[in-house]
């Protein structure tokens, strides 16, 4: 430890990116400490992804109960019950606040409850007025829900709001085209809300192969959710018994229970005296910093969503890994490779995806070859479901490497996430052909493709 500085490192925010990067700083001897106003964990343990994937088990035994009677199962008088669901996921969500919380008291990190500041070089300020230095400030402060401009737009709620809700909205619009506007808009439908989907363009998921959003699209539409393209919101009004009048470009006036807004994250930059400290920020509010996740001033840093770099938290994950590895654990500088990242959409069904589509590996590529699996699943055959699902695999056309795999499918992630090794070591369509495939299975189409 530094005689001159009351800490090593202060971390401002304390999610995925700030208490690992917390953790292992302290596991290379650095003497830290967090400050986070709200709840450890952050986004995705709290109010993100970790809550919402439960949602999604708990939807999809919607479609399992009816799947399940083509199998043998008499399941009439099965009845969901949202609350049962909603304390249950709120209750683990207070389990995992606990689990972070013990990692870093276990690491001998020093917790503070409270908001934090930067006041000056090396200085933070915490809301009791209690001032502490640190030889090095870590900004992992996160991002919130936009939210539109629009008349009314404090009635609506957010994916924050989603998961605390007392009943289920028996009609719902949602606002939004990205993963999460699609990921609740599939939750809600499958647990019999009627949904509404609104966005302001004509495009779905943009970044995805729209091989894959078309699908996605059509299956949707025929599992009863309706979208509304190129639309955007009027006013939204309470009504004096409950619920809300709408009004949208182009459409009447509709009464709903609820709406939702899922139209991007902000970065959470405000109040924290970055203006003061000097710090740079970028056109939409990010922190901007170096490939080592080191802002203009030299002692600060930020990693996570904060710097918009890439949104997702096994990259934040990542970025603080690497960040208390360079600077506390004797390490060459590391940065974080942002190409290649693998991704899922927790729809209804998923989708994941890796590397390239087709129309980038075309751009930047030229010469590719694109192989193709439309099929039904074995399971859905039997259940009577005619959801068929896709595998797309992009190569470059010179040297066959796989520059690029997307897929629609149950448990699309599940097989992503090892297919993505594949694509970052840069393996060829002839590896795939000559590997073997584990049949009966899904994945087995990986390896079949033509």
């Amino acid at each position: 430890m530094s005689e001159q500085y009351d800490f090593d490192l202060f971390t401002i925010g304390a999610g995925s990116g700030g208490v690992r990067a917390s953790r292992v700083a302290a596991a290379h001897g650095a003497k830290v400490a967090i400050a986070e106003e709200h709840r450890v964990g952050g986004t995705c343990v709290i109010r993100g992804c970790v809550p919402k994937k439960m949602l999604v088990y708990g939807a999809h035994f919607a479609e399992d109960l009816k799947d399940a009677r083509n199998f043998g199962w008499k399941t009439e008088n099965c009845e969901f019950d949202w609350a049962v669901l909603r304390d249950n996921v709120l209750k683990d969500v207070d389990r995992l606040e606990g689990a972070y919380t013990d990692t870093l008291e276990n690491h001998d990190v020093t917790i503070f409850h409270e908001r934090a500041e930067i006041s000056g070089p090396h200085e933070i300020t915490l809301a009791s007025g209690k001032k502490v230095t640190a030889k090095y400030i870590l900004i992992a402060t996160g991002a919130r829900p936009r939210l539109p401009e629009c008349e009314g737009a404090e009635h609506a709620i957010t994916s924050n709001e989603a998961f605390h809700l007392d009943k289920l909205p028996g009609r719902i619009i949602i606002a939004g085209g990205g993963y999460i506007a699609n990921e609740f808009a599939g939750i809600f439908n499958e647990f019999g809300s009627k949904v509404t989907l609104v966005n302001r363009s004509d495009k779905l998921l943009r970044g995805y192969d729209p091989a894959l959003v078309d699908r996605l699209l059509q299956i949707s539409i025929m599992k009863g959710i309706e979208f509304k393209f190129n639309t955007k919101f009027e006013y939204i009004k309470p009504c004096e018994d409950g619920g809300y009048f709408v009004k949208l470009t182009d459409c009447d006036e509709e009464r709903v229970d609820q709406v939702m807004f899922a139209t991007g994250r902000v970065p959470n930059v405000e109040g924290l005296g970055l203006d003061k400290a000097g710090i740079e920020l970028g056109d939409n509010g990010e922190i901007k910093v170096d490939r080592f996740s080191k802002t203009n001033v030299d002692h600060i840093y930020a990693v996570g969503d904060v710097t918009d770099r890439v949104q997702l938290t096994p990259v934040a994950i990542r970025e603080g890994q690497a960040f208390a590895d360079t600077v506390f654990g004797g390490h060459d500088p590391l940065a974080v490779d942002h190409s290649c990242i693998p991704s899922a959409v927790f729809s209804h069904p998923p989708i994941a995806a890796v590397g390239m589509t087709e129309g980038e590996a075309k751009n930047k590529l030229g010469s590719v070859k694109i192989y193709q699996s439309d099929f039904r699943p074995m399971k859905n055959v039997l259940a009577g479901r005619n959801e068929r699902s896709l595998f797309k695999m992009v190569c470059d056309g010179e040297s066959g490497e796989i520059v690029g795999i997307h897929m629609i499918a149950p448990e699309a992630a599940e097989m992503m996430q090892a297919a993505a090794i594949a694509v970052k070591a840069g393996l060829t369509k002839a590896d795939f052909d000559s590997t073997t495939a584990i049949h009966p299975t899904m994945a087995e189409e990986l390896v079949l493709m033509r």
